[in-house]
């Protein structure tokens, strides 16, 4: 039966080149999941069983009665093979089901401990095989393992089977559920043969060659449905490897062609020198040169086409979250959804400052991560750093990226230029309100300083009468001091509405040490009253600064009155200076409560207020007023043991053309 031999001796060499292909696949691959590593040592015992069993067929066919020490070389590796695989594809369907979340931690040890308790309980039939002196069986070696393996390595593929059905039923879409299917019936074709073969005894031998066959062609079979799944649906996160997985089946064919150059060497020697033969084999190819370029042509074409495609595609999402003009939120969202298209294990975009020099070279990266520049002509404005799943990034995926790269600065620009325009459109409106609030203001203290002075004045003529009852002396003072806080807070209103000028165009300046010893000379009896102590640690220079001296004391007046409020009774608050060499620096430290972390950016906003009768415009008067000479506002708080605030003032110093 010439055609069982030639049909044995096909099927012997797919199940060799299949697994032995996706351990070179997996090699390439090279993701560090235990799911690949176990796929790797199955395919390795496929291998290691198919190979063996091909080496003693071809040493047959070539010698006729092989040399023992071959034969036994080859039975070793087979009966390696084959008592490893039901282990290895139980924990393979284990390792699979939990990264689908189909079992628990717990259930996952249970299931490993029970696939390979066989495989070590069986050891003495895998030992009594391989000393046995008898003939060896490679049609049928597992009759030679004995009973108890064939019931286990049938379980193997019954347990096999239910998992795919498991498979089936938590398949996120038609593709792959047409996957575990076909992968279902499979193996439960499979066990059906297997069963058979373990009743061999009542068939004939031509019956019994034919059974064994068809085992091992189901065998191969979930090879042969992942190379499809792979290449067509991105299974296991391969499929983006296609140069991976294209230079895998290149050489292949390659190897394929040599050994088919050899044989064809061997039945032509009778006719042709083998030397000869290998030689016009050889050169053949070339004459399938220019039609393969043609057909490679196209294909690169339309890959390229089709990535460039991609690409753009990938760009609309990205621009509609430009438009939103949060330039956090599109870098947040461009990573992820350049990861989730192209299928990658990170993406991370690093974005130059404007106007900051290029980034200084990084330490060396894994080898499959890659950098991807963002450029405007010459100008670097940042990179995009990739990493693949496996050893590297394929062809089609390098060049969608560097589209990308071109791509993505536009998208960045945009987002800057609708955040500057945002930005823009809220400081008018705030610019408007406080107009209206300035307006307001003003118009509130036309209306009311008048009468409340006029009122103020014949409550305090009426505390210097001496006919005034002293019943009534007590409700006046009462009426005198809420008309004094009134008036209080129309001044402040009066303050936040005036507007101020920067010292560079009026020439103000005064000395900024004088002035704080004045207020604090003022508010030390506000400080009394309170039972808080107030103290200025004195500077030995004067310091001029660019600024009037009216706005510097709206300015300390405010944040030292905000800091006695706060310390309460026995509390403490210390001013200090520090000069620097363009600006001079006043420190205002109390041991109050502190500030929380997320109160910091509302106390200076106008109207907000932690006081039961503030009225919000202290802290927005001193900002506003540093705005206008050019300083800036430092908050620390907490200071220690989550108490005690520190507020730095610093104001530019002035120049020697505007110093007396």
């Amino acid at each position: 039966m010439h055609w069982l031999l030639y049909l044995r001796l096909f099927i012997l060499t797919a199940g060799t080149l299949l697994p032995f292909f996706w351990m070179v696949v997996i090699l390439g691959h090279r993701r560090q999941r235990n799911f690949e590593r176990i796929f790797f040592f199955l395919c390795l015992a496929l291998t290691c069983f198919f190979g063996s069993s091909l080496l003693a067929l071809n040493a047959q066919l070539f010698y006729g009665s092989p040399p023992p020490g071959l034969l036994r070389f080859a039975w070793t590796f087979l009966c390696l093979g084959l008592w490893f695989i039901p282990p290895l594809a139980v924990h393979l369907h284990c390792e699979y089901a939990s990264i689908r979340g189909l079992i628990s931690a717990g259930k996952k040890t249970a299931w490993l401990i029970s696939a390979w308790a066989p495989a070590i309980l069986l050891v003495p039939f895998f030992l009594g095989a391989l000393i046995s002196n008898q003939a060896w069986e490679f049609y049928l070696p597992c009759q030679r393992l004995g009973v108890p393996f064939q019931v286990w390595l049938i379980a193997a593929v019954g347990i096999g089977e239910y998992w795919q059905r498991q498979f089936e039923k938590a398949a996120p879409d038609l593709a792959q559920r047409v996957f575990h299917k076909y992968l279902r019936w499979n193996l439960g074709l499979l066990s059906l043969l297997l069963m058979a073969i373990l009743g061999l005894r009542l068939f004939s031998a031509w019956q019994n060659a034919g059974i064994s066959l068809m085992a091992m062609a189901f065998a191969v079979g979930p090879l042969v449905g992942l190379i499809s799944q792979v290449r067509r649906f991105n299974f296991l996160q391969i499929g983006r490897q296609r140069n991976l997985i294209y230079a895998v089946f290149l050489v292949f064919v390659a190897l394929l062609y040599l050994s088919f150059i050899r044989r064809a060497s061997l039945v032509l020697e009778p006719y042709l020198p083998p030397e000869a033969t290998a030689a016009l084999l050889l050169f053949l190819p070339v004459v399938f040169f220019e039609p393969l370029q043609r057909i490679m042509g196209k294909l690169l074409r339309k890959t390229a086409q089709k990535e460039v495609d991609r690409a753009q595609k990938l760009m609309g999402p990205i621009t509609e979250v430009a438009r939103l003009g949060d330039l956090h939120k599109l870098k947040d969202f461009s990573e992820r959804w350049i990861a989730e298209q192209l299928q990658l294990a990170d993406v991370h975009l690093e974005l130059n400052p404007l106007g900051a020099a290029p980034m200084a070279a990084e330490a060396p990266r894994l080898s499959a991560e890659e950098t991807f520049e963002l450029r405007r002509g010459v100008q670097q404005l940042g990179s995009l750093r990739v990493r693949a799943h496996g050893a590297m990034i394929s062809g089609e995926i390098y060049a969608a990226l560097e589209f990308l790269g071109e791509q993505l600065p536009a998208a960045f620009d945009l987002c800057h230029l609708i955040e500057e325009k945002l930005q823009l459109e809220r400081e008018l409106a705030e610019r408007e309100r406080m107009a209206l609030v300035g307006q307001m203001a003003a118009s509130i203290s036309h209306n009311l300083k008048n009468p409340l002075g006029s009122i103020k004045t014949i409550l305090q003529v009426q505390l210097e009468s001496a006919e005034l009852p002293p019943a009534l002396r007590g409700e006046t003072q009462m009426v005198l001091d809420e008309i004094n806080r009134l008036s209080a807070k129309l001044n402040q209103l009066l303050q936040f509405s005036r507007p101020g000028v920067r010292p560079s165009h009026t020439g103000d300046h005064c000395n900024i040490v004088a002035v704080a010893v004045s207020v604090a000379e003022v508010l030390c009896h506000e400080a009394d009253s309170r039972g808080a102590s107030l103290e200025l640690t004195a500077h030995s220079d004067s310091c001029e600064v660019a600024a009037s001296a009216e706005a510097v004391n709206d300015i300390l007046s405010n944040i030292i009155l905000n800091a006695i409020e706060a310390v309460g009774r026995a509390g403490h608050v210390a001013i200090g200076f520090h000069t620097e060499p363009d600006a001079c620096t006043v420190s205002v430290e109390d041991d109050g409560p502190g500030l929380p972390s997320g109160m910091r950016a509302k106390i200076v906003q106008p109207f907000f207020t932690t006081k039961p009768r503030g009225t919000g415009l202290g802290l927005a008067i001193v900002t506003r007023r540093l705005e206008e000479l050019g300083g800036r506002l430092e908050i620390d708080s907490p200071l220690r043991e989550s108490r005690g605030s520190r507020f730095r003032i610093c104001i530019p110093l002035a120049t020697k053309e505007t110093q007396p």
